[in-house]
């Protein structure tokens, strides 16, 4: 698959099948959307094309809030190469592209693609103001000589898939409800950075993850999750079952996959470590029912 950072760039002589959007999370929902189209291009012997932005157009207008995104560009990108894409546009988002109208926008796309196809899902629009809609999209393709294909609203297993709906269920810790709509476990990754060493006094050391500003938490409690090694004021502590190396500096992946319990005061140090070996406990548990029904 293919990445360029500038559509300005390119001018392919195959067709274009084009999907446009932030996907943040790539969810289900996302992933259907893009599965269609790809089938679609194949069948005109074209091009499946994601065009995305960097930075998202509500980061642009609404700064970069934090706590919010359930994905980082990097992680978007490595999601996109599993699904069968040709390419992928990362385009800079700026006040000169904000102010195109759709027309301008469409034209802009023509002008350096091949441009066949445009795929869009619900309540999606494009250009200045949004005056982009369906209906307007429609028209103006009939003039430009491409076609829209409108996606509808995607239901997993009798729940429509939304962003917004990922988020909250994150946000109440119902990870495993989120997993579902997403496709996979919800995925944080930063650097292990040290801590206050408290974990450690009690016999559970701790990797200390510092994860961007912007990247959404799950509520707090305690989760079973798979870690994994890859090359703020806010840290997720992980323990490592089984595990003791240093790994200070070092980037690590944390796959959410269940929710044991909220966090809990405790009365002393001594009912605090009494709680977290059974935490330990019920993960093993947990982990190997989970081994078993994979069998």
């Amino acid at each position: 698959m293919w990445i360029e950072r500038d559509l300005r760039r390119l001018s392919p002589t195959t067709p274009i099948h084009l999907v446009i959007g932030a996907f943040d999370g790539l969810h289900r929902g996302h992933q259907a959307l893009i599965a269609e189209m790809v089938v679609a291009a194949r069948e005109i012997a074209g091009q499946a094309v994601v065009l995305t932005f960097d930075p998202l157009p509500r980061q642009f207008f609404n700064g970069n809030p934090a706590r919010t995104w359930l994905t980082s560009l990097d992680e978007r990108l490595e999601q996109l190469a599993k699904l069968d894409l040709d390419g992928v546009i990362v385009q800079p988002f700026d006040a000169a592209l904000s102010a195109l109208s759709a027309r301008a926008f469409l034209s802009w796309l023509q002008e350096h693609l091949n441009l066949a196809g445009l795929w869009v899902g619900p309540d999606f629009a494009l250009g200045r103001g949004r005056m982009g809609t369906l209906e307007v999209l429609r028209n103006l393709s009939a003039e430009m000589g491409f076609t829209v294909h409108s996606f509808e609203a995607f239901n997993w297993r009798g729940t429509a898939v939304h962003s917004s709906d990922i988020r909250r269920l994150l946000q109440e810790g119902a990870i495993e409800e989120a997993n579902e709509l997403l496709g996979r476990p919800y995925r944080l990754t930063g650097r292990v950075c040290p801590g206050e060493q408290r974990g450690r006094q009690l016999g559970f050391p701790t990797a200390n993850l510092a994860v961007s500003p912007e990247r959404l938490l799950p509520g707090n409690g305690i989760y079973v999750c798979r870690p994994t090694f890859d090359h703020s004021d806010t840290t997720v502590e992980a323990f490592l079952l089984d595990f003791d190396a240093d790994i200070y500096g070092e980037l690590l992946r944390l796959d959410f996959l269940t929710r044991l319990r909220s966090e809990l005061r405790f009365a002393s140090a001594e009912a605090l470590v009494l709680q977290m070996h059974e935490d330990v406990a019920q993960a093993r548990r947990w982990l190997a029912a989970q081994a078993q029904r994979e069998r």
